[in-house]
C-alpha cells in the first residue's frame, strides 16, 4: 500500500526533521512513501476569526489540489476519533483487505484544516486531547504509520 502525507509548511527545527527523515528510512522497508509539502500562509498578530477562516481556507484549497480521490484520506484534527496504535493497523489491513492501494494523511497548518479538507476526509482521526504542531504532528504520524506496519507483520517494535 502506498502511503502519501499532505502537509502545511515546511519543517524547520533540525530535531524534527532527523526524527522524520529516520522514520522515512524505517518505512522504506515496508511501503512507498511521498511526502508532499503546501505552502502555509502567513500568520500576523491577532487575527479576526474571519481571518484566520481565510488562511485556513487559503491553505485548504492548496491541499485539495494534491488530493488524490482514489485515496483512503484520513485527516488529522484535535476533534477527530482517537485511535490506538493496533487500531491503525487495523484500519490499514482493512483498507488493503477493500481494495484501496494508496492511503493519504493530511495535517493541516499552524491554524488547523479548513472545514472543506474535513468535509472531503473519509475519517477524522485524533492523535490526542493534547495540542501538538503541526510540525510534530508529522513525526509522530510517521512513527505511528511505521508501527502499524510492524504491527500488521507481527513484528516486534522497540526503539
Amino acid at each position: 500500500m502506498k502511503v502519501r502525507v499532505i502537509a502545511v509548511g515546511k519543517i524547520k527545527e533540525s530535531y524534527i526533521n532527523q526524527g522524520i527523515d529516520e522514520f522515512i528510512k524505517r518505512l522504506q522497508r515496508h511501503t512507498s512513501l511521498e511526502v508532499i509539502e503546501v505552502k502555509d500562509e502567513k500568520i500576523s498578530g491577532n487575527l479576526s476569526s474571519s481571518e484566520m477562516n481565510q488562511i485556513k481556507e487559503a491553505e485548504g484549497e492548496k491541499i485539495i489540489e494534491k488530493m488524490d480521490n482514489r485515496s483512503y484520506t484520513i485527516a488529522l484534527d484535535p476533534q477527530g476519533k482517537p485511535m490506538s496504535s493496533e487500531g491503525l493497523a487495523k484500519s490499514v489491513g482493512n483498507l488493503q483487505l477493500q481494495g484501496y492501494s494508496s492511503i493519504e494523511f493530511i495535517i493541516g497548518g499552524a491554524l488547523g484544516l479548513h472545514e472543506k479538507v474535513r468535509k472531503s476526509a473519509d475519517y477524522i482521526l485524533s492523535f490526542s486531547h493534547m495540542t501538538f504542531t503541526h510540525q510534530m504532528a508529522r513525526l509522530i504520524l510517521l512513527e505511528q504509520v511505521y508501527r502499524a506496519f510492524k504491527i500488521m507483520k507481527n513484528e516486534p517494535y522497540h526503539l
